[in-house]
């Protein structure tokens, strides 16, 4: 653990995720913090990003690792962040790691057991737990607000990624489609907010949209029942157009014994209408959400804790969507755990 006063050392592995860009924005800003530098297996990617943000290219990972970084962010395509997680840790770094967790339950286990014997953080990147309204509702349900919560339905509908980022499309690198993809944020919220873990889940999965395009699933609806009885839906589609506002969206509509609340991620918008471009765009005004959660990672090294957000709560999220793949597979529900 470091004191207030002592520069912690934070190096960026992989620039494969859009993510990371601010990430690397919000750890330059801020103060007490050096990013020390960025390695990445594509070169050219890794060297631009380096030059974007003024640090040191590392020709490997094992390279920026023997220079003992204090922590790590990992932003490599999904299938290739439990061996950057294990590499790390066992480097001594702690560790804040992109979603989902892992593609595979085995993998998702052996980053917690790798951190955890190396005594290390392991934070998941879950950037909406750190969303103005969504931490406001998450204050409504904690002082009872709500009263008990019976239902739950939330969408977090998206863009097809882009061309540049074509690994998201590849089910090998990335794990799947937009089931992967659009989950794992939302059931970290419905977990967070209820408080229960998730016993069941019933999925469908489709690509009726995009369906010349790519192989994986470009839609899906998801029915998740919790220990309590609550039960939640979650629409995780590619659904929206290239020329909508924003990229993507996440929406809550809390049922409970005492009123409805419903709460959305990126409302927090200025729609602007421009001649130029011939679209509508949005601009953001609120809080933002990728900073906090950086600096709630830099706050648990600081003070060696555990962050509002673990590599267990990933590991979770990420079981919920394997768990989807496994029902539309058979056509039935799914219990959890996983074995």
């Amino acid at each position: 653990m470091k004191t207030g006063n002592e520069t912690l050392r934070i190096g960026i592995l992989s620039f494969a995720h859009m993510h990371a860009e601010s990430y690397g924005r919000a750890l330059t800003a801020m103060p007490g913090v050096e990013l020390m530098g960025i390695a990445d297996d594509d070169t050219d990617r890794g060297r631009d990003a380096a030059q974007r943000h003024g640090v040191r290219f590392y020709p490997s990972y094992p390279a920026l690792l023997a220079d003992k970084p204090d922590g790590v962010a990992i932003c490599a395509e999904n299938a290739r962040h439990a061996a950057l997680t294990i590499m790390a840790a066992e480097a001594g770094a702690h560790v804040i790691c992109e979603k989902p967790l892992a593609t595979t339950i085995a993998d998702g286990q052996a980053m917690l057991a790798a951190c955890q014997s190396a005594g290390v953080i392991l934070m998941t990147a879950f950037p909406m737990r750190f969303s103005a309204p969504v931490a406001e509702v998450k204050a409504l349900l904690a002082r009872g607000g709500l009263g008990r919560v019976h239902a739950c339905t939330a969408t977090n509908p998206g863009q097809m990624p882009a061309r540049h980022r074509r690994w998201f499309v590849d089910k090998e690198l990335a794990g799947g489609g937009a089931a992967t993809d659009h989950t794992v944020h939302v059931a970290d919220l419905l977990r967070w907010y209820l408080g229960c873990e998730v016993v069941e889940v019933y999925a469908q999965l489709n690509r009726i949209i995009h369906a010349d395009a790519v192989e994986v699933e470009t839609g899906g609806l998801l029915l998740l029942t919790f220990a309590d009885g609550a039960f939640a839906s979650i629409d995780c589609s590619w659904s929206r157009p290239l020329v909508h506002t924003t990229w993507g969206g996440v929406t809550l509509e809390l049922v409970g014994e005492a009123g409805v609340v419903t709460v959305n991620a990126f409302k927090q918008t200025i729609t602007a209408h421009g001649e130029r471009s011939g679209k509508a765009s949005a601009i953001y005004w609120g809080s933002d959400a990728d900073q906090a959660m950086i600096a709630e990672f830099i706050a648990a090294v600081r003070e060696g804790r555990q962050p509002l957000v673990t590599g267990y709560d990933g590991y979770k999220a990420m079981e919920i969507a394997l768990a989807a793949y496994r029902s539309a597979a058979i056509g039935q529900p799914v219990r959890l755990p996983l074995g």
